[in-house]
Protein backbone atom coordinates (compact mmCIF):
# COMPACT_ATOMS: atom_id res chain seq x y z
CA UNK A 1 0.00 0.00 0.00
CA UNK A 2 1.00 3.39 -0.75
CA UNK A 3 2.11 4.73 2.50
CA UNK A 4 3.80 1.73 3.60
CA UNK A 5 6.26 0.98 1.34
CA UNK A 6 9.67 2.03 1.38
CA UNK A 7 9.88 3.53 -1.92
CA UNK A 8 13.33 3.90 -4.14
CA UNK A 9 13.38 7.00 -6.36
CA UNK A 10 16.83 7.13 -6.65
CA UNK A 11 19.52 5.30 -8.53
CA UNK A 12 21.61 5.48 -5.47
CA UNK A 13 19.33 3.36 -3.54
CA UNK A 14 18.18 6.55 -1.09
CA UNK A 15 14.98 5.00 0.66
CA UNK A 16 12.20 6.86 1.97
CA UNK A 17 12.17 8.51 5.60
CA UNK A 18 10.40 7.40 8.88
CA UNK A 19 10.02 9.98 11.55
CA UNK A 20 13.29 10.21 12.40
CA UNK A 21 14.83 10.47 9.34
CA UNK A 22 12.20 13.09 8.33
CA UNK A 23 13.51 15.60 11.31
CA UNK A 24 16.93 15.12 11.07
CA UNK A 25 17.19 15.86 7.66
CA UNK A 26 19.59 18.83 6.73
CA UNK A 27 17.46 21.87 5.84
CA UNK A 28 18.39 22.91 2.10
CA UNK A 29 20.40 20.38 -0.94
CA UNK A 30 22.27 23.03 -1.71
CA UNK A 31 22.03 25.88 -1.06
CA UNK A 32 24.69 28.43 -2.50
CA UNK A 33 23.99 31.17 -5.36
CA UNK A 34 26.08 29.20 -7.69
CA UNK A 35 23.82 26.34 -7.55
CA UNK A 36 21.41 28.18 -9.30
CA UNK A 37 19.80 27.00 -12.76
CA UNK A 38 18.05 28.16 -15.73
CA UNK A 39 14.58 27.49 -15.11
CA UNK A 40 13.40 25.15 -17.31
CA UNK A 41 9.99 26.20 -19.67
CA UNK A 42 8.04 22.35 -20.58
CA UNK A 43 7.48 22.18 -23.88
CA UNK A 44 4.18 23.98 -25.24
CA UNK A 45 1.63 20.84 -26.80
CA UNK A 46 -0.67 22.83 -29.29
CA UNK A 47 -3.59 20.88 -30.64
CA UNK A 48 -4.53 23.06 -33.61
CA UNK A 49 -1.09 22.18 -34.62
CA UNK A 50 -2.24 18.46 -34.82
CA UNK A 51 -5.45 18.23 -36.58
CA UNK A 52 -7.06 18.84 -33.16
CA UNK A 53 -5.16 15.81 -31.35
CA UNK A 54 -2.87 15.64 -28.72
CA UNK A 55 -0.79 12.63 -27.08
CA UNK A 56 0.48 12.08 -23.91
CA UNK A 57 2.49 9.22 -23.03
CA UNK A 58 2.59 8.28 -19.42
CA UNK A 59 6.23 6.47 -19.09
CA UNK A 60 8.85 6.30 -16.32
CA UNK A 61 12.48 7.82 -16.72
CA UNK A 62 15.31 9.76 -14.80
CA UNK A 63 15.95 13.17 -13.96
CA UNK A 64 18.67 15.50 -13.46
CA UNK A 65 17.85 17.71 -10.50
CA UNK A 66 20.85 18.20 -9.75
CA UNK A 67 24.56 17.71 -12.27
CA UNK A 68 25.81 14.44 -12.31
CA UNK A 69 22.57 12.69 -9.94
CA UNK A 70 19.51 10.88 -11.37
CA UNK A 71 16.51 10.46 -10.03
CA UNK A 72 13.69 7.79 -10.96
CA UNK A 73 10.75 9.15 -12.08
CA UNK A 74 7.54 10.01 -13.84
CA UNK A 75 6.70 12.15 -16.40
CA UNK A 76 4.16 12.75 -19.73
CA UNK A 77 6.39 12.49 -22.86
CA UNK A 78 9.55 12.90 -20.60
CA UNK A 79 10.96 11.72 -17.66
CA UNK A 80 9.22 14.48 -14.98
CA UNK A 81 6.20 16.61 -15.65
CA UNK A 82 4.28 16.85 -18.97
CA UNK A 83 3.97 19.62 -21.61
CA UNK A 84 2.04 22.34 -21.77
CA UNK A 85 -1.27 22.03 -23.25
CA UNK A 86 -2.88 24.59 -25.07
CA UNK A 87 -6.44 24.99 -26.40
CA UNK A 88 -8.93 27.50 -27.35
CA UNK A 89 -12.85 28.06 -25.91
CA UNK A 90 -15.04 26.17 -28.97
CA UNK A 91 -12.62 23.44 -29.34
CA UNK A 92 -12.90 19.77 -29.39
CA UNK A 93 -9.45 18.38 -28.76
CA UNK A 94 -8.91 14.59 -29.03
CA UNK A 95 -6.58 13.54 -26.64
CA UNK A 96 -4.89 9.85 -26.20
CA UNK A 97 -3.18 8.87 -23.26
CA UNK A 98 -0.85 5.76 -23.76
CA UNK A 99 0.11 3.96 -19.59
CA UNK A 100 3.52 2.94 -20.34
CA UNK A 101 4.08 2.21 -16.68
CA UNK A 102 3.85 -1.10 -14.86
CA UNK A 103 0.60 0.35 -12.81
CA UNK A 104 -2.38 1.91 -13.65
CA UNK A 105 -2.99 5.55 -13.44
CA UNK A 106 -5.57 8.07 -15.01
CA UNK A 107 -5.21 11.63 -15.77
CA UNK A 108 -7.64 14.39 -14.79
CA UNK A 109 -8.06 17.38 -15.99
CA UNK A 110 -8.13 19.68 -13.06
CA UNK A 111 -10.64 22.43 -13.31
CA UNK A 112 -11.70 21.67 -16.90
CA UNK A 113 -15.30 21.60 -17.12
CA UNK A 114 -16.33 18.73 -18.68
CA UNK A 115 -19.20 15.25 -18.53
CA UNK A 116 -18.46 12.79 -15.90
CA UNK A 117 -17.22 10.20 -18.75
CA UNK A 118 -14.74 12.69 -19.76
CA UNK A 119 -13.15 13.96 -15.92
CA UNK A 120 -10.30 11.75 -15.52
CA UNK A 121 -10.82 10.29 -12.04
CA UNK A 122 -10.73 7.17 -10.45
CA UNK A 123 -13.56 5.73 -12.36
CA UNK A 124 -11.64 6.52 -15.99
CA UNK A 125 -8.58 4.09 -14.74
CA UNK A 126 -5.76 3.29 -17.75
CA UNK A 127 -4.17 0.08 -16.75
CA UNK A 128 -0.54 -0.72 -18.35
CA UNK A 129 -0.14 -0.68 -21.88
CA UNK A 130 -4.07 0.73 -22.78
CA UNK A 131 -4.88 3.76 -24.37
CA UNK A 132 -7.68 6.26 -23.10
CA UNK A 133 -9.06 8.64 -25.97
CA UNK A 134 -11.71 11.25 -24.22
CA UNK A 135 -12.79 13.57 -26.92
CA UNK A 136 -13.01 17.07 -24.38
CA UNK A 137 -15.30 19.81 -25.46
CA UNK A 138 -13.58 23.27 -24.52
CA UNK A 139 -16.77 25.15 -23.67
CA UNK A 140 -15.61 27.64 -20.74
CA UNK A 141 -13.35 30.81 -20.38
CA UNK A 142 -9.55 31.59 -20.62
CA UNK A 143 -8.29 30.08 -17.31
CA UNK A 144 -5.17 28.21 -15.81
CA UNK A 145 -5.89 24.87 -15.71
CA UNK A 146 -3.69 21.80 -14.11
CA UNK A 147 -3.71 17.91 -15.16
CA UNK A 148 -2.26 15.11 -12.95
CA UNK A 149 -2.88 11.49 -11.96
CA UNK A 150 -5.44 10.89 -9.86
CA UNK A 151 -5.52 7.09 -9.36
CA UNK A 152 -7.03 6.30 -6.06
CA UNK A 153 -4.80 5.14 -3.56
CA UNK A 154 -1.60 6.26 -5.41
CA UNK A 155 -2.40 9.99 -6.53
CA UNK A 156 -0.15 10.80 -3.80
CA UNK A 157 3.26 9.20 -4.86
CA UNK A 158 2.39 9.34 -8.76
CA UNK A 159 2.34 13.21 -8.85
CA UNK A 160 5.23 13.28 -6.34
CA UNK A 161 7.38 11.49 -9.24
CA UNK A 162 5.98 13.86 -11.31
CA UNK A 163 2.59 12.98 -13.28
CA UNK A 164 1.44 16.76 -12.93
CA UNK A 165 1.47 19.37 -16.18
CA UNK A 166 -0.13 22.78 -17.10
CA UNK A 167 -3.61 22.97 -19.63
CA UNK A 168 -4.21 26.70 -21.00
CA UNK A 169 -7.38 27.88 -22.32
CA UNK A 170 -7.49 30.59 -24.43
CA UNK A 171 -10.93 32.70 -26.05
CA UNK A 172 -11.54 35.34 -27.86
CA UNK A 173 -12.09 38.07 -24.59
CA UNK A 174 -8.48 37.22 -22.93
CA UNK A 175 -7.07 37.93 -26.82
CA UNK A 176 -8.74 41.78 -27.09
CA UNK A 177 -6.77 42.22 -23.40
CA UNK A 178 -3.35 42.64 -25.07
CA UNK A 179 -2.27 40.54 -22.28
CA UNK A 180 1.22 39.19 -22.55
CA UNK A 181 1.17 35.78 -24.54
CA UNK A 182 4.40 34.79 -25.88
CA UNK A 183 4.79 31.50 -24.12
CA UNK A 184 7.90 31.17 -22.35
CA UNK A 185 8.91 34.59 -23.00
CA UNK A 186 6.76 36.91 -21.36
CA UNK A 187 4.31 34.58 -20.10
CA UNK A 188 5.60 31.43 -18.06
CA UNK A 189 3.91 28.49 -16.40
CA UNK A 190 5.32 28.12 -13.33
CA UNK A 191 4.24 24.84 -11.60
CA UNK A 192 5.44 25.29 -7.65
CA UNK A 193 6.53 21.37 -5.95
CA UNK A 194 8.25 20.68 -2.66
CA UNK A 195 10.31 17.78 -2.46
CA UNK A 196 12.77 16.22 -0.45
CA UNK A 197 16.04 15.75 -1.20
CA UNK A 198 19.09 13.37 -0.01
CA UNK A 199 22.33 14.16 -1.33
CA UNK A 200 21.26 15.67 -4.56
CA UNK A 201 18.37 12.13 -4.64
CA UNK A 202 14.91 12.93 -4.88
CA UNK A 203 13.53 10.71 -1.67
CA UNK A 204 9.87 10.10 -0.93
CA UNK A 205 9.47 10.61 2.63
CA UNK A 206 7.31 7.91 4.50
CA UNK A 207 5.94 7.85 8.11
CA UNK A 208 2.82 8.81 10.40
CA UNK A 209 3.84 12.76 9.97
CA UNK A 210 3.86 12.76 5.97
CA UNK A 211 0.27 10.69 6.57
CA UNK A 212 -0.84 13.45 8.47
CA UNK A 213 0.24 16.47 6.68
CA UNK A 214 0.95 15.26 3.64
CA UNK A 215 4.23 14.90 1.81
CA UNK A 216 6.58 17.95 2.53
CA UNK A 217 9.97 18.73 1.25
CA UNK A 218 12.83 20.94 1.52
CA UNK A 219 13.42 22.03 -2.14
CA UNK A 220 11.13 24.24 -3.79
CA UNK A 221 11.06 23.08 -7.37
CA UNK A 222 9.70 25.31 -10.39
CA UNK A 223 8.72 23.40 -13.52
CA UNK A 224 11.05 20.91 -11.87
CA UNK A 225 14.44 22.79 -11.85
CA UNK A 226 15.81 24.03 -8.31
CA UNK A 227 16.98 27.08 -7.36
CA UNK A 228 16.01 28.46 -11.22
CA UNK A 229 16.46 31.81 -12.67
CA UNK A 230 14.01 32.91 -14.70
CA UNK A 231 15.42 35.66 -17.74
CA UNK A 232 12.37 37.61 -18.36
CA UNK A 233 11.92 40.91 -20.33
CA UNK A 234 12.22 44.65 -18.98
CA UNK A 235 8.33 45.23 -19.22
CA UNK A 236 5.00 43.51 -17.86
CA UNK A 237 5.00 39.84 -17.67
CA UNK A 238 2.41 36.95 -16.61
CA UNK A 239 3.29 34.63 -14.26
CA UNK A 240 0.92 31.78 -14.19
CA UNK A 241 1.15 30.21 -10.46
CA UNK A 242 0.22 26.52 -10.60
CA UNK A 243 0.08 24.69 -7.12
CA UNK A 244 1.47 21.41 -7.73
CA UNK A 245 2.49 20.13 -4.43
CA UNK A 246 0.91 17.65 -2.55
CA UNK A 247 0.11 19.02 0.39
CA UNK A 248 2.38 22.96 0.80
CA UNK A 249 0.56 26.11 1.16
CA UNK A 250 2.73 29.20 -0.56
CA UNK A 251 2.81 32.78 0.74
CA UNK A 252 3.85 34.50 -1.97
CA UNK A 253 6.03 37.68 -1.94
CA UNK A 254 8.80 39.34 -3.64
CA UNK A 255 12.09 39.99 -2.15
CA UNK A 256 11.70 43.96 -2.55
CA UNK A 257 7.89 44.59 -1.12
CA UNK A 258 6.90 45.31 -5.37
CA UNK A 259 3.25 44.93 -6.21
CA UNK A 260 1.83 42.89 -9.16
CA UNK A 261 -1.71 42.32 -10.30
CA UNK A 262 -3.69 39.37 -9.60
CA UNK A 263 -5.99 39.08 -12.48
CA UNK A 264 -6.93 35.49 -12.67
CA UNK A 265 -8.42 32.79 -10.19
CA UNK A 266 -8.50 28.89 -11.28
CA UNK A 267 -12.38 29.94 -13.16
CA UNK A 268 -10.77 32.57 -15.00
CA UNK A 269 -10.38 36.18 -15.27
CA UNK A 270 -11.37 38.97 -12.83
CA UNK A 271 -13.38 41.52 -13.38
CA UNK A 272 -10.71 43.78 -12.64
CA UNK A 273 -6.99 43.34 -11.73
CA UNK A 274 -6.54 43.13 -7.94
CA UNK A 275 -3.16 44.88 -6.76
CA UNK A 276 -0.89 43.15 -3.99
CA UNK A 277 1.73 42.29 -2.31
CA UNK A 278 1.53 38.86 -1.31
CA UNK A 279 -1.06 36.03 -2.09
CA UNK A 280 -1.54 32.64 -1.07
CA UNK A 281 -1.74 29.05 -3.17
CA UNK A 282 -3.33 26.00 -1.79
CA UNK A 283 -2.83 22.93 -3.20
CA UNK A 284 -4.46 22.42 -6.45
CA UNK A 285 -5.22 26.31 -6.94
CA UNK A 286 -3.68 28.53 -9.71
CA UNK A 287 -3.16 32.28 -9.87
CA UNK A 288 -2.33 34.64 -12.73
CA UNK A 289 -0.14 37.74 -11.72
CA UNK A 290 1.00 40.44 -13.86
CA UNK A 291 4.33 41.89 -13.05
CA UNK A 292 6.34 44.95 -14.10
CA UNK A 293 10.07 44.05 -14.12
CA UNK A 294 10.61 47.14 -16.43
CA UNK A 295 13.01 48.47 -13.44
CA UNK A 296 15.60 45.89 -14.39
CA UNK A 297 16.33 45.03 -11.22
CA UNK A 298 16.68 41.07 -10.76
CA UNK A 299 14.09 39.99 -7.94
CA UNK A 300 13.92 36.98 -6.03
CA UNK A 301 9.94 35.68 -5.05
CA UNK A 302 9.83 34.51 -1.40
CA UNK A 303 7.55 31.87 0.19
CA UNK A 304 7.27 32.06 4.17
CA UNK A 305 7.54 28.87 6.30
CA UNK A 306 3.90 27.12 5.70
CA UNK A 307 1.54 27.76 8.73
CA UNK A 308 -0.58 25.06 7.55
CA UNK A 309 2.00 22.68 8.71
CA UNK A 310 1.17 22.44 12.16
CA UNK A 311 -1.78 20.03 13.35
CA UNK A 312 -4.42 21.53 15.96
CA UNK A 313 -4.31 18.64 18.93
CA UNK A 314 -0.84 17.44 18.47
CA UNK A 315 1.57 16.71 21.53
CA UNK A 316 4.52 19.64 21.40
CA UNK A 317 6.47 16.91 20.62
CA UNK A 318 4.76 15.98 17.54
CA UNK A 319 4.25 19.45 16.26
CA UNK A 320 8.19 19.78 16.61
CA UNK A 321 8.20 16.37 13.79
CA UNK A 322 6.05 18.02 11.53
CA UNK A 323 7.95 21.69 11.26
CA UNK A 324 8.16 22.64 8.32
CA UNK A 325 11.82 22.33 6.82
CA UNK A 326 11.66 25.49 4.11
CA UNK A 327 12.11 28.48 6.79
CA UNK A 328 11.28 30.87 3.64
CA UNK A 329 13.52 32.73 1.33
CA UNK A 330 13.52 33.07 -2.46
CA UNK A 331 12.80 29.81 -4.77
CA UNK A 332 13.14 31.53 -8.19
CA UNK A 333 15.05 34.86 -9.00
CA UNK A 334 14.03 36.73 -11.93
CA UNK A 335 16.54 38.38 -14.20
CA UNK A 336 14.86 41.25 -17.05
CA UNK A 337 16.62 41.54 -19.87
CA UNK A 338 17.62 44.37 -22.36
CA UNK A 339 15.25 44.70 -24.59
CA UNK A 340 11.66 45.59 -24.39
CA UNK A 341 8.46 45.39 -26.18
CA UNK A 342 5.05 43.89 -26.07
CA UNK A 343 1.98 44.44 -23.61
CA UNK A 344 3.41 47.44 -21.34
CA UNK A 345 0.26 48.55 -18.89
CA UNK A 346 -2.32 46.70 -16.68
CA UNK A 347 -5.77 46.55 -18.14
CA UNK A 348 -8.24 48.33 -15.79
CA UNK A 349 -11.41 45.89 -16.47
CA UNK A 350 -10.65 42.62 -17.42
CA UNK A 351 -13.97 40.78 -17.62
CA UNK A 352 -17.63 41.47 -16.61
CA UNK A 353 -18.36 37.85 -15.14
CA UNK A 354 -21.90 36.44 -15.33
CA UNK A 355 -22.85 36.06 -11.63
CA UNK A 356 -25.08 33.88 -9.72
CA UNK A 357 -27.26 35.37 -7.04
CA UNK A 358 -27.48 32.78 -3.78
CA UNK A 359 -30.81 33.53 -3.64
CA UNK A 360 -31.04 31.15 -6.75
CA UNK A 361 -29.82 28.27 -4.59
CA UNK A 362 -31.96 25.42 -3.77
CA UNK A 363 -30.42 23.77 -1.06
CA UNK A 364 -27.96 23.27 1.24
CA UNK A 365 -25.01 20.58 2.59
CA UNK A 366 -22.89 20.83 5.15
CA UNK A 367 -19.47 18.84 4.75
CA UNK A 368 -16.72 18.40 6.91
CA UNK A 369 -13.48 17.08 5.89
CA UNK A 370 -12.74 15.01 9.36
CA UNK A 371 -9.38 13.92 10.77
CA UNK A 372 -9.89 12.31 13.70
CA UNK A 373 -6.53 11.63 15.61
CA UNK A 374 -8.22 8.59 17.89
CA UNK A 375 -7.66 6.21 14.93
CA UNK A 376 -4.11 7.42 13.88
CA UNK A 377 -2.86 7.41 18.20
CA UNK A 378 -5.34 4.25 18.57
CA UNK A 379 -2.24 1.38 19.04
CA UNK A 380 -3.09 -1.68 16.17
CA UNK A 381 -4.51 0.73 14.12
CA UNK A 382 -1.65 2.69 13.32
CA UNK A 383 -0.55 0.10 11.36
CA UNK A 384 -3.50 0.12 8.70
CA UNK A 385 -3.35 3.65 8.20
CA UNK A 386 0.25 3.98 7.64
CA UNK A 387 -0.36 1.32 4.84
CA UNK A 388 -3.47 3.71 3.11
CA UNK A 389 -5.33 0.74 3.85
CA UNK A 390 -9.36 2.91 5.01
CA UNK A 391 -11.44 0.44 3.16
CA UNK A 392 -13.84 0.09 6.26
CA UNK A 393 -16.92 1.28 7.44
CA UNK A 394 -15.94 0.62 11.36
CA UNK A 395 -16.17 4.53 12.25
CA UNK A 396 -13.96 7.31 12.76
CA UNK A 397 -11.66 5.60 15.27
CA UNK A 398 -10.62 2.81 12.45
CA UNK A 399 -11.05 5.73 9.43
CA UNK A 400 -9.04 9.28 10.68
CA UNK A 401 -9.76 10.63 7.10
CA UNK A 402 -13.17 11.26 6.24
CA UNK A 403 -15.90 14.12 4.52
CA UNK A 404 -18.79 13.94 7.21
CA UNK A 405 -17.80 10.81 8.90
CA UNK A 406 -17.44 8.81 5.96
CA UNK A 407 -14.08 7.18 4.68
CA UNK A 408 -14.16 7.79 0.46
CA UNK A 409 -15.75 4.05 -1.26
CA UNK A 410 -15.75 4.09 -5.03
CA UNK A 411 -19.21 2.10 -4.75
CA UNK A 412 -20.86 4.41 -2.79
CA UNK A 413 -22.54 7.77 -4.19
CA UNK A 414 -22.39 10.44 -1.84
CA UNK A 415 -24.71 13.07 -3.00
CA UNK A 416 -27.04 13.52 -5.61
CA UNK A 417 -27.88 16.76 -7.41
CA UNK A 418 -29.34 18.17 -10.29
CA UNK A 419 -28.02 19.22 -13.72
CA UNK A 420 -28.51 23.17 -13.71
CA UNK A 421 -29.50 23.85 -10.44
CA UNK A 422 -27.05 25.80 -7.97
CA UNK A 423 -26.81 25.21 -4.10
CA UNK A 424 -24.73 26.60 -1.04
CA UNK A 425 -22.38 24.15 0.58
CA UNK A 426 -21.02 24.89 3.50
CA UNK A 427 -17.73 23.20 4.08
CA UNK A 428 -15.27 23.26 7.44
CA UNK A 429 -12.03 21.19 7.94
CA UNK A 430 -11.00 19.58 11.22
CA UNK A 431 -7.65 20.29 12.72
CA UNK A 432 -5.96 22.05 9.76
CA UNK A 433 -6.66 23.69 7.02
CA UNK A 434 -8.19 22.08 4.05
CA UNK A 435 -7.99 22.54 0.52
CA UNK A 436 -11.46 21.41 -0.92
CA UNK A 437 -11.33 20.71 -4.09
CA UNK A 438 -14.32 20.07 -6.44
CA UNK A 439 -14.47 18.66 -10.13
CA UNK A 440 -16.81 19.17 -13.16
CA UNK A 441 -17.94 22.99 -11.36
CA UNK A 442 -17.08 26.50 -10.52
CA UNK A 443 -18.01 28.25 -7.44
CA UNK A 444 -17.99 31.45 -5.68
CA UNK A 445 -16.89 31.73 -1.82
CA UNK A 446 -20.23 33.85 0.00
CA UNK A 447 -18.57 33.63 3.66
CA UNK A 448 -16.36 32.45 6.41
CA UNK A 449 -17.39 31.92 9.40
CA UNK A 450 -20.33 34.05 8.89
CA UNK A 451 -18.11 36.71 7.89
CA UNK A 452 -17.55 38.45 3.76
CA UNK A 453 -14.62 36.31 2.27
CA UNK A 454 -11.19 37.71 2.30
CA UNK A 455 -10.35 39.92 -0.74
CA UNK A 456 -8.16 36.24 -2.30
CA UNK A 457 -11.69 34.62 -2.26
CA UNK A 458 -13.04 36.63 -4.95
CA UNK A 459 -13.52 34.88 -8.59
CA UNK A 460 -14.84 31.85 -10.02
CA UNK A 461 -12.94 28.66 -8.35
CA UNK A 462 -12.61 24.75 -7.81
CA UNK A 463 -10.27 24.75 -5.04
CA UNK A 464 -10.75 26.73 -1.74
CA UNK A 465 -8.78 26.22 1.53
CA UNK A 466 -10.69 25.76 4.48
CA UNK A 467 -11.08 25.36 8.18
CA UNK A 468 -13.78 27.65 10.05
CA UNK A 469 -17.29 27.18 7.80
CA UNK A 470 -16.85 28.73 4.38
CA UNK A 471 -20.30 29.26 1.84
CA UNK A 472 -20.24 28.20 -1.60
CA UNK A 473 -22.47 28.53 -4.35
CA UNK A 474 -21.74 25.67 -6.47
CA UNK A 475 -23.59 25.72 -10.13
CA UNK A 476 -24.15 22.33 -11.26
CA UNK A 477 -23.27 22.74 -15.24
CA UNK A 478 -21.83 19.20 -16.34
CA UNK A 479 -23.69 16.23 -15.69
CA UNK A 480 -21.90 12.97 -14.23
CA UNK A 481 -23.78 10.24 -17.03
CA UNK A 482 -23.25 7.53 -14.75
CA UNK A 483 -19.45 8.60 -13.78
CA UNK A 484 -19.82 10.79 -10.79
CA UNK A 485 -17.79 13.79 -10.07
CA UNK A 486 -15.53 13.60 -6.94
CA UNK A 487 -14.76 16.59 -3.66
CA UNK A 488 -11.95 15.85 -1.82
CA UNK A 489 -9.07 17.31 0.08
CA UNK A 490 -6.09 18.34 -2.00
CA UNK A 491 -3.64 17.32 0.39
CA UNK A 492 -3.01 14.47 -1.70
CA UNK A 493 -2.45 11.73 0.91
CA UNK A 494 -5.61 12.98 2.92
CA UNK A 495 -7.33 12.07 -0.38
CA UNK A 496 -5.55 8.85 -1.19
CA UNK A 497 -6.79 7.82 2.62
CA UNK A 498 -10.08 8.54 2.87
CA UNK A 499 -10.92 12.32 2.69
CA UNK A 500 -13.02 12.50 -1.09
CA UNK A 501 -16.46 12.05 -1.80
CA UNK A 502 -18.13 11.34 -4.78
CA UNK A 503 -21.67 13.39 -6.11
CA UNK A 504 -23.52 12.69 -9.54
CA UNK A 505 -25.22 15.11 -11.41
CA UNK A 506 -28.45 14.04 -13.54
Amino acid sequence: MLLSRRTVLAGAGVLGLGIAGFAARPILWPRSGTDTQALKIPPLLDPRASGGSASLRVQTGTTEFYPGRFSETLGYNGSYLGPTIRVRRGDSVQVNVKNELAETTTVHWHGLLVPGPLDGGPHQPISPGQTWRPLLPIDQPAATLMYHSHVHGLTAEQVYRGLAGVFIIQDDEEQRLGLPNDYGVDDLPLVLQDRQFEDGLLVMPNGMMTLMQGRRGDIVLVNGTPNPVAQVPPRLVRLRMVNASNARVYDLSFEDKRAFHWIATEGGLLERPVQLQSIRLAPGQRAELLVDFSDRSPVGLLTTADSNSRIMGMMPMMQDFGRDRVAGGAFIRFEPGAAASGAASVPKLLIAQERVQPSAAIRRRRLVLNMGMGGMMGGGMMEEQMSGDTRTEAGPMAAPFSINGRPFDMRRIDESVTLGNTEIWEVSGEMMAHPLHIHGVHFEVLSRAGRKPDVLDQGLRDTVLVREPAELLVKFSKASQGYPFMYHCHILEHEDNGMMGQFSVE
